[in-house]
C-alpha cells in the first residue's frame, strides 16, 4: 500500500485511539462487583481476545512507525539537500537558538536594575552585543525554520512510501 507521511500519521492516530478504546473496555469489563445474595451481572470480557486485539494494533503501529522512520531517514527534502530526520533535528536546534535571540533582541541597550534595600546605588544592565546583528540573525533563522517547515509540509503531503501488509 502506498501512503504519504501525513496519511501514515493520521493512521497512527486512529490506531492509538483504537488502542485507548480497547484498554478502556478492558479496564471496565475485566472486573465486576457483586452484592452478597444478589445475582452477578458479569460483563462480556475475553482476556485472550482483548490481548490479541491489542497485539494486532501494536504490531500495526510498529510497522507504520518503522516505515516512517525509514522514509524519514532516506528521503531528501527538495531544495535543502538534507533528509527529513536531519531537518527535524535542525529545526529543533534552530527553534532553540531563535528563542535565545528573541530574548536578546527584546532587551533594552541599557536598563536600570531595581535594587531593593540599596536605594542610593544605581545599577544598569547593559547589552554586550550589536542589536542589529541579533535582529538580522533572528530573521535568518526564522526564514530557515519556515523553509524547512514548508519543505516538510510539501514532502509529507506528496511523497509516498510503501507500507507492507
Amino acid at each position: 500500500m502506498k501512503i504519504t507521511s501525513a496519511g501514515a500519521n493520521k493512521l497512527l492516530r486512529k490506531l492509538e485511539d483504537d488502542k485507548r478504546f480497547l484498554l478502556s473496555q478492558e479496564a471496565s469489563a475485566s472486573t465486576y462487583v457483586v452484592t452478597e445474595g444478589a445475582e452477578a451481572v458479569i460483563p462480556d470480557y475475553d482476556y485472550r481476545k482483548t490481548a490479541q486485539a491489542l497485539e494486532q494494533v501494536e504490531a500495526q503501529v510498529r510497522r507504520i512507525k518503522h516505515a516512517l522512520n525509514v522514509f524519514n531517514s532516506t528521503t531528501v527534502l527538495d531544495g535543502l539537500d538534507i533528509t527529513i530526520d536531519e531537518a527535524l533535528v535542525k529545526m529543533a536546534q534552530l527553534n532553540q537558538r531563535k528563542a535565545t535571540l528573541d530574548m536578546m533582541r527584546c532587551r533594552l541597550e541599557k536598563e536600570r536594575v531595581t535594587n531593593f534595600g540599596r536605594s542610593n546605588v544605581v545599577e544598569y544592565t547593559c547589552i554586550n552585543y550589536d542589536s542589529a546583528e541579533i535582529q538580522a540573525d533572528y530573521q535568518v533563522i526564522s526564514q530557515q525554520i519556515m523553509d524547512i517547515q514548508l519543505a516538510l509540509d510539501l514532502t509529507n503531503q506528496t511523497k509516498t512510501f510503501t507500507l507492507e501488509d
